[in-house]
Formats: C-alpha cells, sequence, structure tokens
C-alpha cells in the first residue's frame, strides 16, 4: 500500500473542510519525535525514579481516598497473588447444617447428568438446577464445588479452573448467578456462555420500549451548524501497567498472564524477546509509553496544555473507558483498580488541563474484572461496586471534570451521568455504563429477558428526553460497543438500546462513542431496526476509539474531532499512532535525545471522502458513512485501506484482499445491534489475529 495514498493532504493546516480554517491557528505538526526518557516532573515524587532500564514506580497519593498507595501494589515482583477485598454471596433460603451431605448428592447427580443421556444443552441446564440447588442453600460452598467440576471434566486447565472459580475471583459471583437466575428463561444463555458447543445463541427478543419513551415527534430537522469548529480529543484503552518489568519476556507463550512479567520469563531463563521502554505488542501500556503518547498530543493537535488561547485549547475531551491492565484476576484488586483510576486521571489533567474530560467507564475499571451489578439485586448484593463509583465521581469532581449534581448522578447510576458542556450548553453529554449489556458481566445472565434490569437504560432514556424538550444535542459515551460483529455484547440490551438511538436521531443525538475493542472500528445506527440499510435511512453514527495500549498486535492511538458548535457533528477526524515495530529500535535514552516518534496516521475525511464524492462543507455523519460501507464492500483497495487503518498500519495486521472480507467489513459497518452483527459473515472482525471464517 502506498503511504501517498493514505498521507497525501493530511495536515490539519490542508484540511479540505471549508470551516476549519478558525480552529487552526496554532501549528501542527505531522510527526513529533518525542524526547527521550522519562517526563519527570509528571509526579512529585518516586519510589523508584525511571531509568534507561527500569520503568519508574511514582507515589501516587489519592485526593479523594487521602490515600497513598503502596509500593508492593505495582512492584513487578511482588505481584500480591490474592486480594483482601470484601466477597458477596447470596443469603441461603434456610439454615442447612448438611452442607457436606448436599455436595456430595450434588456431585452424584452431576456425573449421572453429564454421562447420561441428551444434548449438551440438555445436559447444561440440568447442571445448572443443580448447581442453583446448592447455591440457594449453601452459597459457600458452591466455588469449590465449581473448582472441582470444573477440573475433573478439564473444562479448563486445573490453574485456570483455580483462578476462575475461587470465590475471591468470580466463583462468588458465578455463585450469584446459580442462586438468582432463572434457569427456565436464563438457563441457555448461560451456557452459550460458558461454551457455545453446550448451547445455542439464544435469539433477541423484541424490545418493549413502551416505559422508556413516547412516538418521535413529526417533522424533527438536525439544527443548522454554526460554522465554528472546535477540537476534541478522543482517547481510549489506556491500560496501564505500572507492573510492567523491562527486560522480561515480550512474547511469552502458555497463557501464564500478561507478558512482560517476571512470570512470563522462560524456564530457561533466556529471554528471546526483551521489553522495551515503550511498550509491546502481547503487552499492555508502560509508564513511558502513556506518558509519550500525552506529552505528543500538544504538537500533533495544535493545542497546548499553558492555555494561550482558545484556538489551542480543546474545547472538550471524552474517554471512553478502560484504564488497568490485563491481569489475571487473581492479580487485581479494589485497590488496583483504585490505583489505575488515581493515575491516569491525573496524568490526563496534567497533559489536558483545558476543557472538561468526559469519561465512561470500561469493563477494566471495576474489580472483580467487568463485573458490576445491578441494584435490583437483594440486600447488599445490588451495591457491590458502590466503592467505585463514589470514588470516580469524587476524582471526575475534584478534577473539574463534572458538576456536584452530576458526581451524585454517577454515584446513583453505576458511573454514569449527564451533563451540559459549560462553555457550550446545547450539547448534552450522557454517559453510560456498558458492562451492563457486556457478556463478560456475569451477572447479566440473571434475568436475561428483561433488557435493562439495572435501569441504566431508563436513565439513558430519560435524559434523552430532558434534552429533546431542551432542544438540545446529545454525545453519548460509553465502552463497551453494541454491534460490529456482535462478539461482545448481548442482544437483548443491545436490541433496545438501538430502538433508543432510533427514537431519539438524527435530531436529539449527535454521535454515540465507544472504545473496548483496541482497534479502530465503526457503526452505523439505521430507522426502523435496519428493516432498510441505505443513506436515506442512516440515521447515527457509533465512532470506536482506538487503543492506546498495544495489546494485541495494535499499535498506540489516540484521535482527534472536528466538531462544529451548532450541530455537535464531526467534519473530521484525525488519528495518530506510534509504531511499536519502530519504537523496538530506539537508541538507549542515556545517550540519545530520540525517543519514540507519534505521528498523524490519516484524516476520515481526506481518506474515505473522495471514494464517495462528500462535500467539503458536510459533516461525517451516518449518511457519509453508508456510503463509505458501499465502496468497502464493492472495492477490496479500499477495504483494505480500513483493514490496516484498523490496527493502524501494525506489522502484525493480516491482509484483507479477498472480496469475502470486503464484504464482511462493510456488514459489520452496518450493524449496530447483536442481531445485525451476527447475520454478517463471521471472522473477519478483529485484526489482531490472523482471520478465521466462519462457513
Amino acid at each position: 500500500m502506498a503511504r501517498t495514498y493514505l498521507f497525501s493532504a493530511l495536515a490539519i493546516a490542508a484540511c479540505t473542510c471549508e470551516q476549519a480554517t478558525a480552529q487552526n491557528n496554532q501549528q501542527t505538526q505531522l510527526a513529533y519525535t518525542v524526547p527521550a526518557g522519562f517526563p519527570t516532573s509528571l509526579f512529585p515524587a518516586y519510589y523508584i525514579p525511571p531509568s534507561p532500564t527500569q520503568q519508574p514506580q511514582p507515589i501516587i497519593h489519592d485526593e479523594v481516598l487521602n490515600y497513598t498507595f503502596p509500593l508492593e501494589l505495582t512492584n513487578p515482583e511482588t505481584i500480591p497473588q490474592e486480594g483482601e477485598d470484601p466477597v458477596y454471596f447470596p443469603e441461603p433460603i434456610g439454615t442447612f447444617s448438611n452442607g457436606t451431605a448436599i455436595i456430595a448428592e450434588a456431585q452424584g447427580q452431576l456425573e449421572n447428568i453429564l454421562g447420561g443421556d441428551g444434548s449438551n444443552c440438555t445436559k447444561c441446564v440440568s447442571a445448572l438446577e443443580v448447581g442453583q440447588y446448592v447455591a440457594q442453600r449453601v452459597p459457600k460452598m458452591v466455588p469449590q464445588l465449581l473448582i472441582s467440576l470444573c477440573q475433573q471434566t478439564k473444562f479448563m486447565s486445573n490453574d485456570s479452573c483455580e483462578v476462575e472459580y475461587t470465590a475471591e475471583d468470580f466463583g462468588a459471583v458465578w455463585t450469584q448467578v446459580l442462586a438468582l437466575a432463572d434457569m427456565k428463561e436464563d438457563g441457555q444463555a448461560i451456557c452459550n456462555r460458558l461454551s457455545s458447543t453446550f448451547c445455542p445463541r439464544p435469539h433477541t427478543i423484541p424490545s418493549d420500549t413502551t416505559s422508556f419513551f413516547g412516538p418521535k415527534p413529526d417533522n424533527v430537522t438536525v439544527p443548522k451548524p454554526s460554522g465554528e469548529l472546535v477540537k476534541v480529543w478522543h482517547g481510549s484503552d489506556f491500560h496501564l501497567d505500572p507492573r510492567y518489568l523491562i527486560g522480561s519476556e515480550a512474547n511469552c507463550t502458555g497463557g501464564g498472564g500478561l507478558c512482560c512479567r517476571p512470570q512470563g520469563n522462560p524456564k530457561s531463563g533466556n529471554v528471546t524477546l526483551p521489553a522495551t521502554l515503550y511498550g509491546e505488542y502481547k503487552c499492555d501500556s508502560p509508564y513511558y509509553l502513556v506518558a509519550a503518547a500525552l506529552q505528543s498530543i500538544g504538537p500533533l493537535t495544535g493545542t497546548s496544555y499553558d492555555n494561550k488561547s482558545t484556538d489551542e485549547q480543546f474545547a472538550w475531551s471524552i474517554f471512553t473507558g478502560d484504564l488497568t491492565s490485563h491481569e489475571d484476576q487473581n492479580e487485581l484488586s479494589r485497590n488496583y483498580t483504585l490505583y489505575a483510576e488515581t493515575a491516569v486521571y491525573g496524568m490526563l489533567k496534567h497533559y489536558i488541563p483545558s476543557g472538561p474530560i468526559f469519561v465512561a467507564l470500561g469493563n477494566h475499571d471495576t474489580n472483580p474484572e467487568a463485573i458490576d451489578s445491578p441494584h435490583s439485586l437483594p440486600g447488599a448484593l445490588g451495591q457491590q461496586q458502590s466503592w467505585n463509583f463514589e470514588h470516580v465521581a469524587g476524582l471526575w469532581k475534584h478534577n473539574d471534570w463534572i458538576s456536584d449534581s452530576a458526581a451524585r448522578q454517577a454515584r446513583m447510576h453505576y458511573g454514569a451521568y449527564s451533563i451540559n458542556h459549560p462553555t457550550y450548553p446545547k450539547l448534552r453529554i450522557i454517559t453510560i455504563n456498558t458492562d451492563f449489556w457486556y457478556r463478560n458481566n456475569y451477572l447479566n445472565f440473571i434475568n436475561t429477558t428483561n433488557p435493562d434490569p439495572s435501569g441504566i437504560q431508563l436513565f439513558l432514556s430519560k435524559e434523552l428526553l430532558a434534552a429533546e424538550a431542551a432542544s438540545e444535542r446529545v454525545w453519548i459515551i460509553g465502552h463497551v460497543l453494541t454491534g460490529w460483529d456482535g462478539t461482545n455484547p448481548l442482544p437483548n440490551p443491545t436490541d433496545l438500546f438501538y430502538q433508543i438511538i432510533d427514537r431519539f436521531s438524527p435530531h436529539v443525538i449527535a454521535g454515540v462513542f465507544f472504545g473496548h475493542t483496541h482497534e479502530d472500528e465503526l457503526m452505523i445506527y439505521y430507522a426502523n431496526n435496519a428493516t432498510t440499510q441505505s443513506a436515506a435511512t442512516a440515521q447515527t453514527v457509533g465512532w470506536i476509539g482506538p487503543s492506546l495500549t498495544p495489546l494485541t498486535n495494535v499499535n498506540p492511538s489516540f484521535r482527534m474531532y472536528l466538531v462544529d458548535t451548532g450541530d455537535f457533528q464531526i467534519y473530521d477526524a484525525f488519528t495518530y499512532y506510534s509504531a511499536v515495530s519502530a519504537n523496538r529500535v530506539l537508541p538507549d535514552p542515556s545517550s540519545s535525545d530520540t525517543g519514540p516518534v507519534f505521528e498523524l496516521e490519516y484524516s476520515t475525511r481526506d481518506t474515505y471522502g473522495p471514494s464517495v464524492s462528500w462535500p467539503d462543507a458536510a459533516p461525517l455523519n451516518a449518511t457519509f458513512w453508508h456510503l463509505v460501507s458501499e465502496q468497502v464492500a464493492r472495492n477490496t483497495s479500499l477495504a483494505s485501506v480500513q483493514n490496516m487503518l484498523q490496527g493502524r498500519m501494525s506489522v502484525k495486521t493480516p491482509n484483507c484482499t479477498s472480496t469475502a472480507c470486503a464484504e464482511a467489513r462493510a456488514c459489520y459497518m452496518r450493524s449496530g445491534s447483536v442481531a445485525l452483527g451476527r447475520a454478517c459473515p463471521q471472522g473477519y472482525g478483529s485484526v489482531q489475529s490472523a482471520f478465521s471464517p466462519k462457513a
């Protein structure tokens, strides 16, 4: 692929969008070489200062908790293997003193079920019913039963069974699911989540929206643009790894947790690919990488963090979740989550002080990972993550990103809030906790026929109704996407979300923003549940922001939008990246001033606009993206461009040159729900490994 095809005329100053000129006074750069070394002024003090062979260990003090995190929490040589966090079990339905006998009887029943006749699905649901009997009587004995069953059936390796089902990890969570689910309604979904070979994926149940909103008003229109463009930064999926060990194995195998850690080193002691300062394709983000990316934002986007003028500032920024590293659950804890929140939000505040930063929580921004409990669960079970919502609400308020009323909402609504922009009050930002449709939040398998047991989508609907009444525009900020290839979320909640987007588009919702996949992707939401997919029925765009973490096999990235202050639509998007493969060969910072290079990867308008003859003054709206999807489907060259951009020019990205791949990508772009995404050809959704097309 010729670089000139992608990168010609991409400078923001040369943007063909007629409205952009007012916002391009500050000089921008196409590439920025980060100074070698670590910016030590980023933190006031260090347990271990940075060096060419040592990631820094800053002393992180949490102003909200008035607590200083200990070195032992993040020292790669002393990673805690089990936390001291509270463990929540459901209350038993009575008093039972014969727990050992109950377990023994259950084991016999399970052996008979698994060894008997019937389909895998029938066996699995029957086994769940036995598990429910136990969970409702002796819940604290369930985790060991699950570990034993897992190991005896070789469902996973013995170690993985321990990690998955120990009470302190996910064992207590699964006990809640067993005790509280309706196995006649939920059993098939649970079994499918355990293994697609057990039960087929349940079909989507059409949503009853009568309690969420009324009819859409007649003759709705999108507000006119003002002609003023402002800059908006979008970051996602930083996945800070303070336990990253320089020189450790970066190409570990065997599934023993993250690479770039001491435990990932070969038993022989011979490291084949030593972890470097600025990150690796199989590792999360070291401090050096996060700091380098943040240092590059100002020069690349023409902004300045000393606030010289309005043109040099971001009007606002969004962060679409995921702060902590991809640990095995036994190495995670509340404290580790709190540390990542305090450290990353502090670094963002340092480098992007202009304009508020609106944040949505990701599945890695809680503990246990991906677990958030709906308030509808009984007793203390409905408040299992309240510690986290209290904390992030306090941090966001402390950073002057949200108001007191938004902080109160965040405490009440799982970290979600609704707020009008302080400078542009006709823009309302609504953040939502998307863990409530993520398939790895196991508590979502309680009451699966209800698309909104948490009430998070009812909250969203009420705020959209208020915005509609006030003639406001809305940006919706989340983490886990609702569609693409349909592999991440659950069907019923995403169907409801699709109906909400349809009801309030295009006159209220100006954009929807996610992260999660670590890839540069996009979804189009259509009218009438996408019964007809065309340029005329395309209503709203779901932008999926690229990750800063290189995990897995992608290049670190962030994005800037040019947004009109009248219609609050996006008129261009500039994506920036740094090549991990190039950073591996940087000279020793002790003998060189050269650090990693972050550079402009592409302008969305300049890359895709010519293929659809898009007018210079028109926004990059859903109509634009539908036309692009048509070109992607029929033009393998353009599909190949989209494919390379999805992984940010990574040398690890597989090729998408076939018609089958191109058509699948176009289908994913048009899929904003599980039902739509799963109807597309499967196996081409991610560039993080070789494609595996399904028949």
